[in-house]
């Protein structure tokens, strides 16, 4: 990534085709899911915000992550996760079998409800 990322719009445009194409699709899930959160780029990556951290998403060699910012996500979505890798708050999936929009957009929709809930 070159050093001089500083919206969502430079972090895509950076990326190659694929992985654009399918963060892309994730990027307008989530500002579906998520009208009135904030969109940044934070610690190199996108990152939603709303009363707090919600998700953030990113590209790497060989896999992409959707960062769920909540470790209870592993456990409330644990039977739609099971295909993917899971590391403590962090989803991995091959930019060729990406996440399904339903499934990020009931996990965005749940962290806005737990942010809420803690404000």
């Amino acid at each position: 990534m070159p050093a001089t990322i500083e919206t969502v719009d430079d972090y895509l445009a950076a990326l190659p085709p694929k992985e654009r194409e399918v963060l892309g699709e994730l990027r307008e899930t989530i500002r579906s899911a998520a009208p009135e959160a904030t969109e940044a780029i934070s610690y190199g990556i996108p990152l939603y915000t709303q009363n707090g951290h919600l998700v953030g998403f990113g590209a790497f060699k060989h896999h992409c992550s959707l960062f769920v910012t909540n470790s209870e996500v592993r456990e409330r979505f644990a039977k739609e996760l099971e295909p993917y890798t899971i590391n403590h708050t962090t989803i991995r999936f091959p930019v060729d079998d990406p996440l399904p929009a339903s499934l990020v957009e009931r996990i965005v929709r749940w962290r806005i409800a737990e942010n809420e809930g803690r404000a």
